[in-house]
């Protein structure tokens, strides 16, 4: 009996574990499922073992088509040299974010960036797994906007889509503001490269529209890219264009630096573009040459480069995001656009310019704000800057219903702050610290006249710590107009 018993007690847990083992795989089937990129895997002679949903709909193709087949069998059109699958299996060694165009079985170009990694238990080879993002959507939108701005160069107008601004958009009563515009007149007189940096929502592409409206090249192309919209691939194709035959499904295209060909590239969030295509930029910029991807041509072009970051380029630079070449190439002349929480006296012009503007668009007849409101617009930090302003005011004015603006019309992470927060509220530690060693640090400078020697001794710290936290706190934009004399 007692032998009788511990068999049933094996078999059961035997069952168990089989029980678990059934489940676990299907909640891994049922993750892969899920995931919104296709993936597709084999076995170490080819045979599909896992195909999931969406890889199916991409290929036009039903799962119970693919799983189980040989990949050769599946997809005819490929051979051992073109897939990448059986490329992995025979190499061992990964295929990272290679892109393909290929025509699925229902007659549609798909674009796809695509990762091929071999599997291994061990030092054994049992398989390999690809996974493919589609950017079918964003290539075609690309393509696209290259094609109306060819069109729009071939008439030679600098029209684009939404506004086109100049320097008297850019309000402020801020002294500090209004020397960096002062700043973008002389800008707007060379052919430099100019770096436009602040945070996010401060209008730098304002200032950068506005140099560009000044200048020579005025009535030439302008054209706008945000390095971080698009995966490396893409946007180096986008730049720099195509040829024929470069890749699977690839035409002969012009990019932005052809299509701008007299005028001004503007490229933002230079921070986000990868290293390796900054290099390639470093030579277009010093040489005025491009070539298209897959081609043996080379095209002078004649383009000022305008960029812009979020962040500050040295601290970009130490962070390793910023190739230093590329940021001394480009350093030729710098525009800090400082964040509205250090222009508060910019919020009241601000609030009623968009005030006046969002009743003309909604035909509102709004003329007043409440104190208390005006108050906590005054007090408030404005993580986005002047772009969260004017949310902020749309959102207001649609909520309103008389011709004053109430707290309870402004929007409800605003309204949750300490309404009765006095201007001078604890600020985090770091914050309140930085901006004390950059207001001692700007008294040193005042009082020795700009004498970095003189200022370091008086604060007793080395001259090439002062001059770094000069560039760390950005000081020679504040204190414009003065030169440093280093002794």
């Amino acid at each position: 009996m007692g032998k009788g018993l511990i068999t049933v007690v094996e078999w059961a847990a035997r069952k168990e574990v089989v029980e678990m083992t059934v489940q676990t795989q299907e909640m891994i089937m049922a993750i892969l499922n899920s995931i919104d990129e296709a993936i597709h895997a084999v076995d170490h002679s080819g045979i599909t073992v896992f195909y999931n949903e969406v890889a199916a709909g991409l290929d036009g193709l039903a799962v119970a088509d693919v799983l189980g087949k040989h990949v050769l069998k599946a997809f005819p059109s490929l051979t051992e040299e073109t897939s990448t699958l059986l490329q992995v299996l025979r190499t061992r060694r990964p295929i990272v974010r290679k892109a393909q165009r290929y025509q699925n079985l229902n007659g549609l170009y798909i674009d796809t960036i695509n990762t091929t990694i071999p599997i291994m238990i061990g030092r054994e080879l049992v398989g390999a797994v690809e996974i493919a993002k589609n950017y079918s959507t964003v290539k075609h939108l690309s393509e696209r906007l290259l094609e109306l701005q060819a069109q729009i160069s071939q008439k030679g107008t600098t029209k684009k889509r939404g506004r086109s601004y100049v320097l008297e958009d850019i309000l402020t009563n801020d002294p500090v503001l209004l020397e960096v515009k002062r700043y973008a007149e002389k800008a707007a007189a060379i052919p430099s490269p100019v770096l436009v940096y602040g945070e996010t929502g401060t209008g730098k592409e304002l200032f950068v529209q506005a140099i560009h409206h000044l200048s020579l090249r005025g009535r030439q192309p302008f054209i706008a890219q945000n390095c971080a919209a698009l995966p490396e691939s893409l946007l180096e194709s986008l730049l720099f264009g195509t040829a024929k035959g470069s890749y699977t499904g690839a035409v002969d295209r012009p990019g932005l630096f052809e299509l701008a060909d007299g005028g001004t590239l503007f490229l933002d969030e230079l921070n986000s573009m990868p290293l390796e295509l900054q290099a390639k930029l470093l030579r277009v910029l010093e040489d005025g040459i491009v070539r298209r991807i897959g081609d043996q041509r080379t095209r002078m072009v004649d383009v000022r480069v305008i960029t812009a970051m979020n962040e500050a380029p040295l601290d970009c630079v130490s962070k390793g995001m910023l190739r230093p070449d590329l940021y001394y190439r480009l350093n030729v002349l710098s525009l800090y656009i400082p964040p509205l929480r250090e222009r508060r006296d910019d919020i009241v012009l601000l609030t009623d310019h968009f005030m006046e503007l969002f009743n003309r668009q909604l035909q509102k007849q709004v003329h007043m704000v409440e104190a208390n409101v005006r108050k906590l617009l005054h007090d408030y930090n404005w993580p986005g800057n002047v772009r969260e302003l004017r949310h902020t005011i749309e959102h207001a004015m649609i909520m309103a219903d008389g011709p004053v603006l109430l707290i309870e019309h402004l929007p409800l992470p605003l309204r949750q702050q300490n309404t009765y927060t006095p201007s001078a509220a604890l600020q985090p530690l770091r914050i309140a610290l930085q901006e004390t060693e950059r207001r001692i640090i700007q008294d040193a400078l005042l009082q020795t006249g700009g004498n970095v020697q003189q200022a370091a001794a008086i604060l007793d710290i080395p001259r090439q710590t002062l001059q770094y936290k000069i560039q760390k706190h950005h000081i020679h934009e504040h204190l414009s107009g003065r030169k440093y004399i280093e002794t």
